[in-house]
């Protein structure tokens, strides 16, 4: 009795006290999250909807949009690649080094953007490592879209990996070890097999990562150069705007940002729920029960009792 008192205790709290949590989180939510989005767009549209719709029909602002839809549509099928190439070697596999590579894979979170984005300056600039020779070659890396794709590449890698690999370890590797047993190729186990059972985890990184590659300012900005018109993703062109006093045409583009942020909420919930759905179904889904054994027939009976008379 004294157990359960104690456990009602440290479990349960007083109505005031869920209430006066419940209004600190919701107060946090609405002062530093839900205002400031709401203030993205009041901004955008305060000179109204032909002010809203010129700015985004500027030049630049069509340049920088592209530029980012162009850097997202190659570095999330490169990180889509890569990052279950690198997911399915640390979960499924134990080798030398596995413990390097899981720390590789972390590092782009540890690593600040900007200095990232000095990484690949260093390396590939005009002075850099092979500058001289991408220069006799009339290669231009930094400065340019590839720059561009490579820094977003490497900020955005972990995102896809990290979510797939604690779901492959759960997973164990007896179901593929099954289907290579039974004949299987390597491309027909990951497509039949490992790929519907990771496609929920796969689907949020490719989301996540998506936003990111989209909203990466830091990494982007030291690579680019801010040549207008030609490197200026969408966030260094709202930066651009904002600091010549352009603030409608600012607000504008980075209203687009905003709603790319609610569309990734809103695809990420959906995805939640589906998977949540799909996990409920299974788990109501009864065992099946054994078969009977075969009972034998009475004439059956009759007739072994008659032959062993």
């Amino acid at each position: 009795m004294s157990t359960l008192s104690t456990k009602r205790i440290a479990t349960t709290e007083s109505r005031a006290v869920r209430y006066s949590l419940t209004a600190a989180a919701l107060f946090f939510i609405l002062l530093f999250l839900v205002l400031p989005l709401a203030a993205v767009f009041v901004e955008a549209f305060r000179k109204g909807l032909d002010a809203y719709i010129a700015a985004l029909q500027e030049p630049d602002a069509w340049s920088a949009i592209r530029l980012t839809a162009i850097t997202a549509a190659i570095a999330v099928p490169l990180n889509l690649v890569f990052g279950v190439a690198a997911a399915w070697c640390i979960a499924k596999f134990e080798f030398r080094g596995k413990a390097f590579l899981t720390t590789l894979v972390d590092l782009p979170f540890s690593v600040s953007p900007v200095v990232a984005g000095l990484i690949y300056v260093l390396v590939f600039g005009a002075q850099g490592w092979f500058g001289p020779w991408l220069a006799e070659h009339n290669i231009k890396i930094v400065f340019a879209v590839p720059g561009i794709v490579l820094a977003t590449v490497f900020v955005t890698f972990p995102f896809i990996a990290r979510e797939l690999i604690p779901l492959m370890q759960a997973q164990g590797t007896e179901e593929e070890q099954a289907a290579i047993v039974l004949g299987a190729t390597g491309w027909q186990t990951f497509w039949y097999v490992t790929l519907p059972n990771i496609k929920w985890g796969l689907i949020y990184g490719v989301i996540l990562c998506n936003a990111r590659a989209m909203g990466e300012f830091g990494a982007v900005s030291v690579v680019s150069g801010h040549i207008r018109g030609q490197t200026n993703t969408m966030p260094l062109h709202v930066e651009i705007l904002y600091n010549e006093y352009q603030s409608v045409a600012a607000f504008a583009v980075a209203s687009l940002l905003a709603l790319l942020a609610l569309v990734t909420l809103a695809i990420k919930s959906i995805v939640e729920w589906r998977h949540e759905r799909e996990m409920a179904t299974a788990n109501e889904v009864p065992p099946e029960r054994p078969m009977p054994p075969p009972q034998p027939s009475p004439g059956g009976v009759g007739s072994l009792s008659r032959e062993t008379q």
